[in-house]
C-alpha cells in the first residue's frame, strides 16, 4: 500500500495502534516501577521501545491526524485544534473532515479490503479519522449513539458491557481499551486504531497515585490484544508539564493583553489552537499561539518584542515556524510564540474561565512536551537509520519493520 508518499506491507497478524493522549515515558517507568504496569513492563524490555519526537504545536489533533496519515501537518493541513480560517473570517474549531488535505491509512487499508475500526475517546477527533473510511468508527464520548450509516456498528454500549462514560474521567479511556478488545474478540479487525483523553495526565504528574491508576487500568486490555494475537503499537500525541506557580495559580502570560496594549486594543489577533470544546482541565491555556498582526505592522518588531518576555521560549515569523515545525502557512498568523516548559499562554485574562481547574495547572502544547513513547510488542528490524524517529513512524515502523 502506498499512502501519501509512504509504502506500507499488509499486515500479517492484527494490528493495535493506540494513542494515549497525554503520556510520555515517565509515566510508563513509574508505573512499572510501582508494579501496576507488567505488561508495559514487559514491552520495555521484550518488545521494542523507542523516546520519539510528536509534532509541534503538541495538541491532540494535529497528532492524531500525523499518525494516522503518516505525514507531518504541512501535507495533512491539521495544525490545531482551533484555528482562524481567514476565508470564513471566522475563528473555528478544526474538526471538520473538509480541513484535512491527505488521505489517511486507515482509509486506505479498507478501500483495499481490510477490516478496519477506530475508537477514540471524545467525538471531536471522530469525523477527522474516520474521513472516508468503510469500516467501525466512534467515540467512547458519544457510543450511545452510534448507527450502522454513520459509525459502522450499532449497540456500542451493548458490545462493550459498559455504561456511557463522563467526558471527564478517566473513564472515557476506559471505554476505549475497553471496546477495543471487545472488537478484537468479536470481529477481529485486520487494522484498530484507539484514541484516549487526556484528563488524568492533566491532572496527575507521573508516579502520582491517580497516574499509576490509569497505566494500571490500561495494562490488562494490551495484555488481552496480545494474548488475542494482535501486534501492539503505542505511542502518544503528547507529553504533559506543570503549569503553575509557586502559589499554584497558572503560570501564564496573557498575549492579546499585552498586545491590546502594544498595537491598540482588538488590532491584533491571537489564535490558541489548544482550545476545544473540553476545556475545564486546562482553561483553554497552552504552550503554543499564533498572532495575526494588522495590516501594515511590523512583524520584526512584533517577534522581537515578543522574545522579550519572561517565559517566552520562542518568538518567530510565520515562515520560521512553518519551516521549523512542518507547518501549513496558511493556516497559521504572522507570528508563532512558544512558552518556556512551565509557562502557558493565554489571550485575554478576562476570556479564560478557570473556575472548573480543580488542581494546579498541567497542560501542553510547546517544544517541551514533544517526547513521547514510541512501542511495540515485538521487537524491530530493519529500522532505516535516522536520527530519532517521530510518533507518525507508528505506522511505519509496525507494518514494515517488526520482526515476524
Amino acid at each position: 500500500m502506498e499512502v501519501n508518499g509512504r509504502s506500507y506491507r499488509w499486515m500479517d497478524r492484527p494490528l493495535v495502534a493506540v494513542c494515549v493522549d497525554g503520556c510520555e515515558f515517565d509515566y510508563i517507568h513509574k508505573a512499572v516501577a510501582a508494579g501496576v504496569a507488567p505488561f508495559l513492563g514487559r514491552m520495555l524490555a521484550g518488545g521494542a521501545a523507542f523516546e520519539a519526537d510528536c509534532v509541534v504545536p503538541t495538541f491532540t489533533n494535529p497528532n492524531n491526524l500525523s499518525i494516522v496519515t503518516g505525514v507531518p501537518p504541512s501535507v495533512h493541513g491539521i495544525c490545531g485544534n482551533y484555528f482562524y480560517d481567514r476565508e470564513a473570517g471566522a475563528e473555528v474549531m478544526m474538526n471538520d473532515p473538509k480541513y484535512l488535505r491527505a488521505g489517511t491509512i486507515l482509509a486506505a487499508f479498507a478501500a483495499a479490503g481490510a477490516k478496519v475500526a477506530v475508537v477514540t475517546a471524545k467525538d471531536k477527533l471522530r469525523a477527522l479519522l474516520g474521513k472516508d473510511l468503510a469500516g467501525v468508527c466512534f467515540s467512547a464520548e458519544k457510543a450511545d449513539q452510534c448507527t450502522r450509516a454513520q459509525n459502522g456498528i450499532e449497540g456500542a454500549l451493548e458490545l462493550v458491557g459498559k455504561p456511557l462514560p463522563s467526558v471527564y474521567s478517566a473513564d472515557l479511556s476506559e471505554f476505549v481499551f475497553a471496546a477495543g478488545v471487545r472488537l478484537m474478540e468479536t470481529q477481529r479487525p485486520d487494522l484498530t486504531y484507539l484514541s484516549t483523553t487526556d484528563y488524568v495526565q492533566h491532572k496527575a504528574a507521573p508516579g502520582a497515585a491517580a497516574a499509576n491508576a490509569f497505566y494500571a487500568m490500561m495494562d490488562p486490555y494490551l495484555a488481552r490484544l496480545d494474548a488475542l494475537g494482535a501486534t501492539v503499537a503505542l505511542t502518544a500525541d503528547h507529553g504533559m508539564n506543570d503549569k503553575f506557580g509557586a502559589d499554584g495559580q497558572p503560570n501564564a502570560i496573557y498575549l492579546q493583553d499585552l498586545l491590546d496594549e502594544w498595537l491598540g486594543q482588538g488590532k491584533a489577533r491571537v489564535i490558541l489552537p489548544i482550545t476545544d470544546p473540553y476545556v475545564v482541565h486546562h482553561g483553554a491555556l497552552g504552550s503554543f499561539a499564533t498572532v495575526y498582526l494588522p495590516p501594515g505592522a511590523d512583524t520584526k518588531a512584533a517577534i522581537a518584542r515578543l522574545a522579550t518576555i519572561k517565559g517566552v521560549q520562542l518568538a518567530v515569523s510565520n515562515a520560521e515556524a512553518c519551516a521549523r515545525f512542518e507547518l501549513p502557512a496558511d493556516r497559521l498568523g504572522d507570528v508563532v510564540v512558544v512558552s518556556d516548559k512551565h509557562v502557558v499562554l493565554g489571550t485575554s485574562r478576562a476570556r479564560h474561565d478557570l473556575s472548573g481547574l480543580d488542581a494546579p495547572l498541567r497542560s501542553h502544547g510547546g517544544i517541551s512536551e514533544q517526547a513521547v513513547p514510541l512501542m511495540f510488542n515485538r521487537r524491530t528490524a530493519g529500522i532505516p537509520g535516522k536520527a530519532r524517529m517521530r510518533n507518525f513512524d507508528i505506522l511505519d515502523v509496525a507494518l514494515n519493520h517488526l520482526q515476524a
